[in-house]
């Protein structure tokens, strides 16, 4: 899990079973905040995890 302002993003696995159950443990832990789950895909693509994908990018 990865608080931000408002929010915290964690991992979605795709079993919807367990994902919303993470989701509800996330959600009682972080009252008042929305709870991002992100496609365990597109974080393997990013090149890591939650705190690696949503690192600062140089200027281009």
């Amino acid at each position: 899990m990865y608080p931000v302002n408002g929010a915290v993003m964690m991992i979605q696995t795709g079993n919807s079973a367990t994902d919303t159950a993470a989701a509800a443990v996330a959600a009682s832990a972080f009252p008042g905040r929305a709870i991002v789950q992100i496609p365990l895909p597109s974080l393997d693509q990013g090149g890591g995890g939650i705190h690696c994908v949503t690192q600062q990018q140089p200027q281009s």
